[in-house]
């Protein structure tokens, strides 16, 4: 084996980063579907998120003044922790067989990745409005009843489903079942084809397996707007290494720093289904 250069470390570690970066980046789904903040310049670990109220609009009488409207603000707190993963680079590794940069690289960042999903996710229990119940299968005509609900609420522009792997499953047996729809278009197509969720209702559906499961099968997934939810960065993604000289090896330290909370409650549809095949 050649000799171990500081030169060679150095670009193996860098190419951990940026494939960890990348990966990170890539793989999380959620947070390309919530409102992200950044707050690396904000003091202590707790901050405010102000939510400002919506103003209606009002006729005019030419040559009479406009009132003025009280915008009272409130706000949302959201506390940031930190999240890690470590992994140890043998020396053996780091020059053996294999693309370790490549490997590590994807394991590390899938798991902060993994971890921000999960955080997020888990506030989907706390949207007051829902659907569905244990043991009830989804179907394409709930996405519809969701759709409608936060239509209703007069919340406007892009929606996301987010769902258990099993229950995007039955929205893709539902559109598949041809005497049930058997006008199911594009849609069914994709699906039947390609197993594609795809965008129902206006909806972009997706699935995570790291929606989880309860003891009795069931899962809660959610169809929510950008505004529904948000994650706050306080430190992005980052690597450092530490050399255990007696071990031979390199500890590689991946952490982050972020809180996560629910910003508008009328903004998300929690979908309570059974999760099973």
């Amino acid at each position: 084996m050649a000799a171990t250069t500081s030169t060679t470390l150095d670009d193996l570690f860098a190419n951990i980063i940026a494939q960890a970066r990348f990966t990170a980046e890539e793989q999380s789904l959620m947070m390309g579907l919530v409102t992200s903040y950044n707050i690396a310049n904000e003091a202590g670990k707790t901050v405010q998120i102000p939510k400002y109220p919506a103003i209606a609009a009002a006729d005019l009488t030419e040559g009479t003044d406009m009132s003025s409207t009280t915008v009272s603000t409130s706000s949302v707190s959201v506390t940031v922790g930190e999240v890690g993963a470590q992994v140890v680079l043998t020396d053996m590794a780091a020059f053996g067989a294999g693309n370790p940069a490549v490997e590590l690289g994807t394991v590390l960042g899938n798991a902060i990745a993994t971890k921000m999903d999960t955080d997020l996710i888990a506030l989907f229990t706390g949207f007051s409005t829902g659907l569905g119940a244990a043991a009830q299968e989804i179907t394409v005509a709930d996405l519809f009843k969701a759709q409608a609900t936060l239509r209703a609420n007069k919340v406007t522009g892009n929606l996301a489903a987010v769902l258990h792997p099993f229950q995007a499953y039955q929205i893709k047996a539902n559109l598949t079942n041809t005497f049930a729809n058997p006008n199911g278009g594009d849609a069914q197509n994709a699906a039947m084809i390609n197993g594609y969720v795809g965008t129902i209702a206006g909806i972009d559906v997706y699935e995570s397996a790291n929606v989880t499961v309860d003891g009795s099968g069931d899962a809660i997934g959610c169809v929510f707007a950008p505004e529904a939810l948000a994650i706050a960065m306080k430190r992005d993604f980052g690597i450092e290494s530490q050399r255990d000289a007696s071990l031979r090896a390199f500890e590689l330290n991946a952490t982050a720093a972020y809180g996560v909370a629910e910003l508008d409650d009328s903004y998300g549809v929690k979908m309570t289904f059974d999760s099973a095949l």
